[in-house]
């Protein structure tokens, strides 16, 4: 097979991550998703659920824009003990690190994060986009949150991917051009698993 690393960009509710998943079992290749998570927990040892919630986050403007003067005092020049606070930024960063170790390493299937941007120049490596008809999605997410405005959470959680990609990357994350393939997974994830699987052995001429 030509290519060593799968980047699965996905909306929410789609099934991309599950697809995903049953992509790397195929292949007997790892899983990058929510291990991501623990790597950034440990590494910067902080809970697992501080970082899920700066996952594919963007910070507020406001915080954006503070971030710089941290770490002076109120004077704005006298310098204060430096405070080493894990944010959106930082969890985007480290991620953008990891998917780079897991490109050298190969044979892996990952998640999100823009990962299709990070390795957008690596020609053996291949990008998929997951999407999938409104209907489906807001049943699926029905089934997980059924005490949630499920509508609101979808359009809210693409949001969020959308901006992730745009501020960390400067790339709308619907750019057919940073795909191979973009398909309707139609709720039927095991054989868009096996079309993706078909797609990635198929060598261009």
């Amino acid at each position: 097979m030509k290519y060593r690393i799968l980047t699965v960009a996905r909306e929410y509710g789609s099934g991309g991550g599950e697809i995903a998943g049953i992509i790397a079992s195929e292949l007997g290749w790892r899983l990058l998703d929510k291990d991501l998570i623990t790597e950034i927990s440990k590494k910067e040892q902080v809970p697992a659920s501080e970082v899920a919630a700066f996952d594919e986050k963007v910070d507020s403007w406001i915080h954006r824009i503070t971030r710089s003067i941290w770490g002076v005092g109120a004077d704005g020049i006298s310098p204060v003990a430096p405070v080493d606070l894990f944010d959106a930024g930082k969890a985007a960063h480290l991620a953008k690190r990891i998917i780079e170790e897991a490109y050298k390493m190969g044979s892996c299937v990952i998640v999100g994060r823009g990962s299709q941007c990070v390795l957008r120049k690596r020609e053996d490596v291949f990008h998929a986009f997951i999407y999938a008809d409104w209907e489906e999605r807001v049943r699926k997410i029905r089934m997980r949150h059924a005490k949630t405005e499920v509508e609101s959470l979808i359009r809210s959680t693409d949001a969020q991917r959308t901006e992730y990609v745009r501020l960390n990357y400067r790339e709308n994350w619907l750019n057919p051009y940073l795909y191979d393939l973009m398909i309707n997974s139609k709720g039927q994830n095991e054989k868009v698993a096996r079309l993706i699987i078909s797609a990635m052995k198929m060598v261009p001429e």
